[in-house]
């Protein structure tokens, strides 16, 4: 457990990146949160998390600046730096898509990183919503924040959750590891679905953490095309496309008597079927083979 008094953050304009580094480190230590520029004290002072000001990272004194870097640096931000500290930085990097964009965002703005993300520079104002513009404003016109404020509060929220999806996803990546079985189609093609068996008790979200776990196993993404996964609603089980891959159309086994839904665009479907034989050939039957000329 982190052991500190205070959270020091620049005053002014705030960004994703100091907001939400101060949100993990309330979540691992809840403390007051002062808007100012450092003293030298503060900087020297290991008992003071100095964060996104300051000129200096030096993590062993809870510094974690990185405007000193220079311009060809890797996109890091402060966020990049506490997340790092807490040794959860390289999980965060995998399993949290919005988090290389914010890194790019922050240290070389909107028109870079649009370009890096190969759209045009007006769509990323467009994903703009009004929960970011209406936290940063808050947290921005703030000078000292503590608990039982409506902000502090939620910013502590924010990095409960972060935090905590973070320890249990990598928690139920490694069961999915141990429990899960890889198979293959029986047609030729070489493709792989990965198939979870029912267990007791059974997860909350029995599909939680499939996706992210075959990332994982093929991070080229080519050669797993679907997920099966008990069904909470029911002892049978789910079927779904990986990465929504076209060469799975569910609704091809529309009719047979034991598949009691399919959705009308063909990325899942649901079965009271539990036997593994007929699940495989299921997934023969919604195979689509024309994809693969």
């Amino acid at each position: 457990m982190e052991n500190f008094k205070l959270i020091v953050t620049h005053p002014g304009g705030a960004h994703k990146d100091d907001l939400l580094a101060c949100c993990v480190l309330l979540a691992v230590n809840p403390s007051p949160i002062e808007r100012r520029e450092p003293t030298a004290e503060d900087l020297d002072d290991s008992d003071i998390c100095v964060v996104d000001v300051g000129h200096e990272h030096k993590p062993e004194k809870r510094n974690f600046d990185h405007h000193q870097f220079p311009r060809d640096h890797e996109p890091t931000c402060s966020l990049s730096l506490v997340l790092q500290y807490l040794g959860v930085y390289e999980d965060a990097r995998k399993f949290c898509d919005w988090l290389e964009p914010a890194e790019w965002f922050d240290c070389r703005g909107a028109k870079d990183t649009a370009k890096w993300l190969g759209i045009e520079r007006d769509i990323v104002t467009k994903l703009n919503s009004p929960i970011d513009v209406t936290i940063l404003r808050r947290f921005a016109r703030e000078s000292r924040l503590d608990a039982g404020s409506p902000i502090w509060e939620l910013m502590k929220m924010i990095g409960d959750d972060l935090l905590d999806y973070l320890k249990n996803l990598r928690s139920r990546l490694d069961y999915v590891g141990e429990t899960s079985e890889v198979w293959e189609l029986n047609n030729g093609s070489g493709l792989k679905v990965l198939f979870m068996p029912r267990t007791d008790p059974l997860p909350t979200e029995p599909s939680m953490g499939l996706g992210r776990y075959i990332e994982e196993l093929d991070p080229d993404g080519k050669s797993f095309v679907g997920m099966i996964y008990p069904d909470r609603r029911g002892d049978g089980y789910g079927l779904s496309r990986f990465n929504d891959d076209l060469r799975l159309d569910f609704t091809k086994i529309d009719e047979a008597t034991d598949v009691h839904f399919t959705h009308a665009s063909g990325f899942i479907a649901k079965t009271s079927a539990t036997n593994m034989a007929r699940l495989r050939e299921l997934l023969e039957m919604a195979y689509v083979e024309e994809l693969m000329k």
